[in-house]
């Protein structure tokens, strides 16, 4: 990436999150200052997907659109994730015991399954959609909704990168995989909704976005509980094993 890149991305950073610049890598900063940073980090992805989690499922709901129903629901999961990252850093900070240990196996299980059950139940409502040949009025909602989710949600991905790196993390370098995983889910529906305002006719654009929604939701939720079951586990969603 160029100087002008870099920059740029910094800066989008200070203005999408709104919680200051990140500490200095950790050689040249205090260790608290890197888990503060990652805090706020997965705070941001609380409050974001819990907005985008509502604005998603209410234009789904009125407009019919699976896909973005789908969307929406996972964004209440990602909250569930980003929760255990909080807790979890706030319990290494104690010493991680092999309770708290065990409470985040399970806690991260339960997330990985209600994952699998979303994904088939999206799965389920994609195929009736396309058997009724249903399809939205408009994909406009979805196109903004997944543009606003990328562009934040790569600027989350890199900063938590960052901080995976310097406090030397495999919970947050799986939490930043995690990230990514939602930029897979935005950009699916962002190509399913751009070529359906290109190309109104296509009516099975939407279900058959819902259906590749489905299965990279139902993947996510796998690599979850597939993760908890190794003697391994260091917490997140098991997206970087």
């Amino acid at each position: 990436m160029t100087c002008e890149g870099r920059g740029a991305s910094e800066g989008f950073t200070l203005v999408a999150l709104k919680i200051g610049r990140p500490p200095r890598p950790a050689d040249d900063g205090p260790y608290d200052a890197w888990v503060r940073w990652a805090v706020a980090l997965a705070w941001a992805t609380v409050a974001f997907n819990l907005v985008e989690g509502l604005v998603s499922m209410g234009f789904g709901a009125a407009d019919g659109s699976i896909a973005l129903l789908g969307f929406g629901a996972d964004s209440f999961f990602e909250v569930g994730s980003a929760l255990l990252v909080i807790w979890r850093l706030h319990a290494g900070a104690a010493g991680h015991s092999t309770n708290q240990r065990t409470r985040e196996r399970l806690a991260t299980r339960g997330i990985g399954l209600l994952l699998g059950l979303l994904g088939a139940g999206t799965a389920a409502g994609a195929a009736l959609q396309l058997a009724a040949r249903r399809h939205p009025d408009t994909a406009l909602p979805a196109l903004l909704i997944s543009l606003v989710s990328l562009a934040f949600m790569f600027v989350l991905w890199r900063a938590k990168r960052r901080a995976a790196r310097a406090l030397d993390s495999r919970a947050l370098a799986s939490d930043a995989a995690c990230s990514l995983a939602c930029m897979k889910l935005s950009s699916v529906l962002l190509g399913g909704s751009v070529v359906f305002l290109a190309f109104p006719g296509f009516w099975w654009l939407d279900g058959t976005a819902a259906l590749i929604l489905a299965a990279l939701i139902g993947r996510e939720g796998f690599e979850m509980v597939r993760a908890t079951l190794k003697a391994a586990f260091e917490g997140g969603c098991g997206c970087c094993d």
